[in-house]
């Protein structure tokens, strides 16, 4: 039987926090090649100003370690936990929240998070959604997205019959986006 690999907590908020703090920052090489890669193709002048203007505020916020968007977002946090990792030295999600809380405090970026019965902010931007799957192994991985609200803005809801079937659903998703 395989022993367990023990991991400090300590190291999982360290991650956390690194984590969090790049990925408000730096804008990822592959989106990064994608915008280039438009402002060659696109045909419209607006247009390229526009993907320009994302890559010069890319830019200023590696350079500067400032947030690429003031809405730093909802923390959201991704975990594929090896069922023989062992934490030590603490609990697993506290030590999560306690990553995202020094994230937004030490990389000076926006807390928005409200509490949901007294809409008061938290002050520390948690608590953050944690997805975690259990999986075999020694290893343990860990993905973060820092969640904007803007894409709520454009949002919908709706409730379809079953009859309404697929089509029904591509309907209502295209009334929607022409909506936005």
């Amino acid at each position: 039987m395989p022993s367990c690999r023990d991991i400090s907590a300590r190291i999982i908020t360290e991650t956390v926090r690194e984590l969090f703090i790049k990925a408000n920052i730096e804008l990822g090489e592959d989106a990064l090649s994608l915008l280039a890669q438009a402002v060659k193709t696109e045909t419209s002048e607006r247009s390229i100003h526009v993907l320009e203007q994302i890559l010069e505020n890319a830019r200023i916020a590696r350079e500067d370690r400032v947030p690429l968007c003031q809405d730093t977002g909802l923390a959201i946090v991704f975990v594929e936990l090896g069922q023989e990792v062992h934490v030590t030295d603490g609990d697993f999600s506290e030590a999560v929240q306690e990553g995202v809380r020094q994230a937004y405090r030490d990389g000076f970026l926006r807390k928005s998070v409200c509490d949901p019965l007294t809409r008061l902010n938290t002050g520390d931007n948690i608590p953050a959604i944690i997805h975690a799957e259990i999986v075999p192994g020694r290893q343990i991985r860990i993905r973060v997205m820092p969640k904007g609200g803007g894409s709520e803005n454009m949002s919908g809801v709706a409730m379809l019959t079953p009859a309404a079937g697929l089509d029904g659903i591509k309907r209502y998703v295209l009334d929607q986006v022409a909506k936005a």
